[in-house]
């Protein structure tokens, strides 16, 4: 009975340990790629002006490792995704990825040694959720939670949750509102000339 109990006892911490390192797991994909863009922005040298073009390519290196733009820019467009063939779905792909980008980078460039805490991690299956919270200086708090979609040996980022606002669904309500209002093609335009105005110094 004794050596029955033993065995079970380390099938269960056995259980609990891989359980605990596939959770780790999510967090610490997470946690690299910020500590990756807080390195970047708090970079005395790449602050400089001159160093703008050199400081964007860092930062959109960084989060295209860990951003899954496809799986964003299919949830983005929502129903309209099928619509479109897939030359557009390509088109759409690149333009959604580089507005997140530009417009990512635009308001990481704002850091001032904010406090990055990790809270609970949620896993299910192939679908995970990151949770943290941002400490400004004055000790203001704000919710950033990230949900994620594994991939191969890798975990995706598919959405972001700022304050219970989520990313995508946001994205998407505006995309259908033109969408039905004034098209596609008007949806694509806008998409370009948002990239322009935010890319531009």
């Amino acid at each position: 009975m004794k050596k029955y109990l033993s065995v079970c006892l380390i099938m269960m911490l056995a259980v609990e340990l891989v359980a605990a390192s596939a959770w780790a797991a999510v967090t610490d994909e997470v946690k690299q790629t910020v500590d990756q863009v807080v390195a970047t922005v708090s970079d005395s040298n790449l602050k400089k002006p001159e160093n703008e073009a050199k400081r964007r390519a860092a930062l959109k290196s960084s989060i295209s490792r860990i951003f899954d733009y496809g799986e964003m820019a299919k949830r983005s467009l929502g129903v309209h995704w099928k619509a479109r063939s897939s030359s557009e779905q390509k088109e759409f792909v690149n333009l959604f990825a580089t507005l997140l980008e530009n417009s990512y980078a635009g308001k990481i460039e704002s850091y001032e040694n904010e406090k990055i805490v990790y809270g609970k991690e949620l896993v299910d299956g192939d679908y995970a959720e990151v949770r943290s919270k941002v400490v400004t200086a004055k000790r203001d708090e704000y919710s950033l939670d990230y949900r994620l979609l594994k991939e191969g040996n890798r975990w995706m980022v598919y959405d972001v949750v700022i304050e219970g606002v989520s990313l995508v669904s946001n994205y998407r309500s505006q995309f259908n509102k033109i969408i039905v209002n004034q098209g596609y093609g008007q949806l694509v335009k806008k998409l370009r000339a948002k990239s322009e105005e935010i890319a531009a110094p």
